[in-house]
C-alpha cells in the first residue's frame, strides 16, 4: 500500500511540474528558386535538440520546451542561419519557413534573421515585421502599420490615426499590397483624425486585416526592386499566414479595441489543405448596442478574413483568400445648445466605409530551378461622408468616393547558367469616382489600366558582391504614358562584419488625387538614391547608416500659388486653382538614417533610429520651399524588458518614445474664412506655420501564462502616458470665430485579454 501511494504521488508531482512542450515544423527553402532543401542540420540550441530536414525540406521537433528560444539552420553550400526571436506557446504549435543564401565565395559565415522572410529580395530599404512584434511593441494595438512607424524614416502624420509620411513624402505616395498585388486603402476609419472628418487615401484607425491572419510582411522604403511599381515613398506588403494542416486551433481576444476570433485547423489531412480565418467587432460598437453614450460620437466596425490553403501534388498550391469590413463614425451634437463648444457641435456628420478583397493566388514549383507564382485579385472600397445642419453657420455638404482595382501578377523565377532571374508582369484596372455637394458641386470619374512588365537578375545575398538589377515598364493608359524605370542595389561585404551598400531606382506613381481633375495628368515620377553601411553586431543586433536623396519631377504644377501636390491635398482646395504640367525638377527629399537593433535575447531588445531630413517643393518662382511633411528629424526609441519563468510564464514590460518635428502649415486667412464660414488658406505664401514638435511616450505591460493546453495573455498598452497634448492641424471654427488649435489624442489606456487553444 505504501509503494503504490508513493508511485501515485511521483506520478502526480511528475504531471504537476512536468514542463510542457509543443511541437515546431520549420521548412527549409533555396532563396532564389523556392525549392526545398533536403539534409539541411536544425538545432534548437537552449534545448540541445537537433535533427535534419526530409525530402520536403521540412523539419519537425515534437516535444520543445515552451518559451522564447532561436533556431540554428546549416547545410553544405549554403550560408548558416541563426533565426531570433521565436515564441512557442503550449497552445498551439509553431511553423515558420526560412530561406537560405547559396554560400558563393562569401565572407559572411553566418546570417541572422527575424522569422519573417524578405519577400521582395531587396537588399537595402525594407524593414521585416513579424506578428510576434506586433504582440511585443508598445501601442501598436495589433495593427502592421503602427509597428511601421518605429522603422527609419516613417513619422506618423496623426497619432489618431495609422498614415505614414516617409522620408517627408506625403502619404498618398505610399501602396498597400496583399499576397502581391496592389489593393485599395485595407484600414477601417479612413477619416480618423482628419481636418472635416474627410477620408484619407492610405490610413484610417486601425487596418481590416487582423493581426491574428498575418504571415510574411515587409515595408519598403526608398528604392524597390523591379517588381513593385506605382508608389513613389512606400510599400506595405503584406501577406497571409497558412493555417495548421494537422490540428484544429483557436484564439479569443477581447479588449477596449474589441472582440477578435480566429480559428484553423486542417481540412483534409491527407492532402493537406487548411483553413484559417478570423472575425472582429468593435468593442465600442457592443457598448454602444448596450446604450453606453459617448459623448453623441459612435464608432463602430467589424471585419472578415479568411485564407484556404489547397496543395496539391502536381499542379501545385492554391489560396482562396479575402478580407472585407465596414465602419461608420456617427457625430450627433448636444441638444442643448448652451453646452456647445466648438464648429463641430452645429452639425451632423455622418461617415460610412466599407472595403473588400476576394483573390487566388497560386504558387508552383515547376522544376528543380524554376517556380511560378501568380495572383489575382479584386479590391474595392466606398467612403460616404456627410455633414448637415438645420443652422446656416456652417456649410453643409455630401461626398462619396469609390475606387475598385483588379490586379493580376505573375512572376517566374529560377536560373539559368547559376545566374538567379526573374520575370514578371503586373496588369491593374483602376476606377474612381469622386462625388461632392455643396455650394461648388462636382462629379468625377476615370478608369485607367496599369500594365507593368518587369525583369531582374540577382545574385545571392551571401556573396561579396550581391545585386539585384532589373527594369521595370509601366504603361499608363490615362496619359499614354510609357516608361523604363531601371531599378538597382548593390552590396559590397568589406569584411564578415561590415558591408556597404548603392541603390538607385527610377519610380512613377498616378496618384489618385488626379481624379479631383478635369484631364488626365501624367504620374508623377523620381529618381531615388541612396548610400548606406551596416555593422553586425555578432548574433545580437547590427547598426546601419544611410544617406539617401529622391528628386521628384513630372507632376503638377500651379501658377501663382505656393501649392504641390507633394503637400498632400487632404483639406486644401487645389481644384481653384490653374494648373500646369511639367516635366521639370519638383520637389527633392535628402537626409541621413541611423539605426541600431539589437534581437531579443537574454531577456531584452532595443530598436533606436534617428532620422534627419529636409522635404522639399518647387514653386511657380523656382525657388525651394519646405513641403507640410518637412519635420526634420525623427527620433524613435523602442527599449523591452521580458522576465522569463520555467512554469510558462513571460512577463514582459517594453516603451517606445517618438520625438518627431513638427509638420507645417498654410496660413488661414481670417477675414475669408469669416465670410464663408469655413477655413480658407493663405496660398499666396509658403506653408510658414510649423506645428510644435510631436513627442509621444508609449508604454506596453503584459502578463503571459501557457498551461498544458492553453495561453493566456493580459495586456496594458498606454499610448501617450505622459499626456502629453500634441498638435493636429489649426482650423477657424466658425462657432467660436477664430482660428483654434486642434489637438491629437492624450492619453489612451488600452487592457486585452487573449487566450489561445
Amino acid at each position: 500500500m505504501k509503494i503504490t501511494l508513493i508511485g501515485v504521488l511521483l506520478c502526480i508531482s511528475n504531471l504537476l511540474f512536468a514542463q510542457k512542450t509543443q511541437k515546431v515544423r520549420i521548412e527549409i527553402l533555396e532563396k532564389s528558386t523556392n525549392q526545398a532543401i533536403e539534409s539541411a542540420t536544425v538545432k534548437i540550441p537552449k534545448y540541445n535538440l537537433s535533427t535534419t530536414t526530409d525530402s520536403q525540406g521540412v523539419a519537425i521537433f515534437e516535444n520543445v520546451p515552451i518559451g522564447r528560444f532561436e533556431v540554428e539552420i546549416s547545410s553544405v553550400g549554403y550560408v548558416s542561419t541563426i533565426v531570433k526571436e521565436l515564441l512557442l506557446e503550449s497552445s498551439r504549435s509553431l511553423s515558420i519557413s526560412i530561406q537560405l543564401d547559396r554560400k558563393l565565395n562569401s565572407l559572411k559565415e553566418l546570417q541572422v534573421t527575424a522569422a519573417s522572410k524578405i519577400e521582395s529580395g531587396a537588399l537595402t530599404d525594407v524593414y521585416a515585421i513579424t506578428t510576434e512584434q506586433i504582440f511585443r511593441f508598445p501601442a501598436t494595438f495589433f495593427d502592421p502599420a503602427r509597428l511601421a512607424m518605429s522603422m527609419p524614416g516613417v513619422a506618423n502624420n496623426n497619432d489618431q490615426a495609422n498614415g505614414m509620411s516617409i522620408r517627408g513624402n506625403t502619404p498618398q505616395g505610399i501602396q498597400w499590397r496583399l499576397e502581391g498585388v496592389e489593393i485599395v486603402n485595407p484600414n477601417h476609419l479612413s477619416n480618423a483624425g482628419t481636418f472635416s472628418d474627410k477620408p484619407t487615401e492610405t490610413g484610417g484607425g486601425t487596418n481590416i486585416l487582423s493581426a491574428q491572419m498575418l504571415g510574411n510582411m515587409n515595408i519598403l522604403t526608398g528604392t524597390f526592386p523591379a517588381g513593385y511599381g506605382n508608389a513613389l515613398s512606400g510599400v506595405m506588403d503584406m501577406r497571409f499566414r497558412v493555417g495548421d494542416n494537422e490540428k484544429h486551433e483557436h484564439i479569443v481576444q477581447a479588449g477596449l479595441i474589441g472582440l477578435d476570433i480566429a480559428s484553423e485547423g486542417p481540412i483534409n489531412k491527407k492532402k493537406g489543405s487548411s483553413y484559417l480565418i478570423n472575425y472582429r467587432y468593435s468593442f465600442t460598437g457592443l457598448l454602444g448596442k448596450m446604450g453606453i453614450d459617448f459623448g453623441g460620437e459612435s464608432i463602430n466596425f467589424q471585419d472578415l478574413a479568411f485564407n484556404f490553403n489547397f496543395p496539391t501534388k502536381k499542379l501545385g498550391t492554391f489560396n482562396i483568400f479575402g478580407m472585407g469590413g465596414n465602419s461608420n463614425n456617427v457625430f450627433k451634437p448636444n441638444e442643448d445648445a448652451t453646452l456647445w463648444e466648438s464648429q463641430k457641435d452645429l452639425t451632423n456628420i455622418d461617415f460610412h466605409s466599407r472595403m473588400g478583397v476576394i483573390g487566388l493566388k497560386h504558387t508552383l514549383n515547376i522544376n528543380n530551378n524554376w517556380s511560378l507564382k501568380s495572383t489575382l485579385a479584386n479590391s474595392g472600397l466606398e467612403n460616404l461622408r456627410s455633414i448637415y445642419s438645420k443652422t446656416q453657420a456652417v456649410n453643409s455638404d455630401y461626398d462619396y468616393q469609390a475606387r475598385n482595382i483588379v490586379s493580376f501578377a505573375s512572376n517566374l523565377t529560377g536560373k539559368v547558367k547559376n545566374q538567379n532571374i526573374s520575370v514578371g508582369v503586373t496588369a491593374s484596372q483602376y476606377y474612381n469616382e469622386f462625388n461632392i455637394i455643396n455650394s461648388q458641386t462636382r462629379f468625377y470619374s476615370y478608369s485607367e489600366v496599369i500594365v507593368q512588365p518587369n525583369v531582374k537578375v540577382f545574385s545571392s545575398a551571401a556573396k561579396k558582391l550581391s545585386y539585384n538589377i532589373g527594369i521595370q515598364a509601366p504603361y499608363y493608359s490615362g496619359s499614354k504614358s510609357f516608361y523604363v524605370e531601371p531599378r538597382a542595389a548593390i552590396a559590397y561585404q568589406t569584411s564578415e562584419k561590415t558591408q556597404i551598400n548603392l541603390s538607385y531606382g527610377l519610380h512613377s506613381q498616378q496618384l489618385n488625387s488626379r481624379f479631383i481633375f478635369d484631364y488626365a495628368i501624367t504620374p508623377i515620377r523620381s529618381h531615388q538614391f541612396g548610400l548606406g553601411a551596416n555593422y553586425n553586431l555578432k548574433t545580437q543586433g547590427e547598426l546601419s547608416a544611410k544617406v539617401f536623396y529622391q528628386s521628384l519631377f513630372n507632376g503638377i504644377g500651379f501658377s501663382n500659388q505656393y501649392i504641390s501636390l507633394l503637400n498632400g491635398t487632404d483639406g486644401l482646395g487645389y481644384t481653384d486653382q490653374t494648373l500646369t504640367q511639367s516635366s521639370s525638377k519638383q520637389g527633392r527629399n535628402y537626409g541621413l538614417e541611423l539605426n541600431y537593433k539589437k534581437y531579443l535575447s537574454k531577456g531584452t531588445f532595443a530598436l533606436i533610429n534617428t532620422t534627419l531630413y529636409k522635404s522639399e517643393f518647387k514653386a511657380f518662382d523656382n525657388k525651394f520651399y519646405e513641403t507640410r511633411f518637412s519635420g526634420n528629424h525623427i527620433v524613435n526609441l523602442t527599449l523591452g524588458k521580458e522576465w522569463e519563468k520555467t512554469s510558462g510564464k513571460i512577463i514582459g514590460l517594453n516603451t517606445r518614445i517618438a520625438w518627431i518635428g513638427g509638420f507645417r502649415n498654410y496660413e488661414i486667412k481670417l477675414a475669408e474664412s469669416k465670410a464663408q464660414k469655413t477655413t480658407v488658406y493663405d496660398y499666396s505664401k509658403p506653408l510658414t506655420n510649423k506645428n510644435p514638435d510631436f513627442f509621444r511616450p508609449d508604454l506596453r505591460v503584459y502578463f503571459k501564462k501557457s498551461k498544458t493546453k492553453t495561453t493566456r495573455t493580459w495586456s496594458l498598452d498606454i499610448q501617450n502616458v505622459a499626456n502629453y497634448k500634441n498638435t493636429a492641424y489649426q482650423y477657424y471654427d466658425a462657432f467660436l470665430d477664430k482660428v483654434v488649435v486642434k489637438n491629437q489624442l492624450g492619453m489612451i489606456p488600452m487592457i486585452n485579454y487573449r487566450i489561445e487553444f
